[in-house]
């Protein structure tokens, strides 16, 4: 592996293997999500204790400080919205050249397995694993299951992640699952970070399928939507910083939160 990618992805995993990316790239494909409507005020509370922001290059520009920024992830797939017939029909949406221009650490990609756009959107990814590799530019695939929650079981999540590794990505981003999550990690041969999905009910709830994750053998997490809509965003970021880096369980999690939100 040459110093440029090494490098990179060391930005993005920490010395510890692991790390804790934020996505607040759902406008793409949503709009303006609620918390999520001024994404550059949203962030501000929550960056010290995430490792690298995945967004988009729109709001890269418009919202992001480049001065002390944390390491870009670049949303380069889209051409969907929640108001259109099919969120799998994706396409490529920034090229090389921007890639490089705005200096991104890494790029994201989403993979619609057993979708319509199945070869598609994975033609998508192994592009760009083709382009991003001559310039050392890690490529993380998200296995998107568009509307159809009911694909989050661990045979079809191994499925999609293995194809995602056997393409070229250095990094895949899946759902945790209850049954067999062990397996989908096991059998996708580059480090697995686990999405959020749906808001969840409680914090609590939210701790425990990550702890749980990473004890099956996640290197991290990829959530939004279960941080910044919280009640208390900045007490969920510290608490889930301190499941990822600081070996911390459900419980002490549940501590971090309960004496930071005060």
């Amino acid at each position: 592996m040459d110093w440029g990618m090494r490098n990179r992805l060391s930005q993005l995993i920490k010395e510890d293997g692991h790390c804790f990316f934020m996505p607040i790239d759902h406008g793409y494909f949503q709009g303006p999500t609620r918390c999520l409507e001024e994404p550059g005020e949203t962030i501000k509370p929550l960056l010290p204790y995430c490792d690298a922001l995945f967004v988009t290059r729109g709001v890269l520009r418009s919202a992001i400080g480049p001065a002390n920024s944390k390491p870009i992830i670049l949303r380069v797939s889209g051409g969907t919205s929640m108001a259109g017939k099919d969120l799998a029909n994706e396409g490529l949406t920034t090229s090389i050249e921007e890639i490089i221009r705005l200096n991104a650490t890494a790029v994201g990609v989403s993979v619609f397995v057993g979708s319509d756009y199945e070869q598609q959107t994975l033609l998508n990814l192994a592009k760009l694993v083709n382009e991003c590799e001559n310039y050392g530019i890690p490529v993380m695939a998200v296995t998107a299951v568009g509307k159809e929650l009911e694909k989050r079981d661990a045979r079809y999540l191994a499925l999609a992640c293995r194809i995602a590794a056997e393409l070229g990505a250095r990094v895949v981003k899946t759902y945790w699952c209850k049954e067999g999550f062990e397996k989908v990690v096991k059998g996708c041969p580059v480090p697995v970070v686990m999405a959020g999905g749906p808001k969840c009910e409680t914090e609590r709830e939210v701790f425990e399928f990550v702890y749980d994750g990473m004890q099956r053998g996640a290197i991290g997490i990829n959530l939004g939507r279960n941080v910044w809509q919280a009640r208390h965003p900045a007490a969920m970021a510290k608490a889930l910083q301190a499941i990822i880096h600081k070996k911390a369980d459900v419980k002490k999690a549940c501590e971090i939160f309960n004496e930071a939100k005060i």
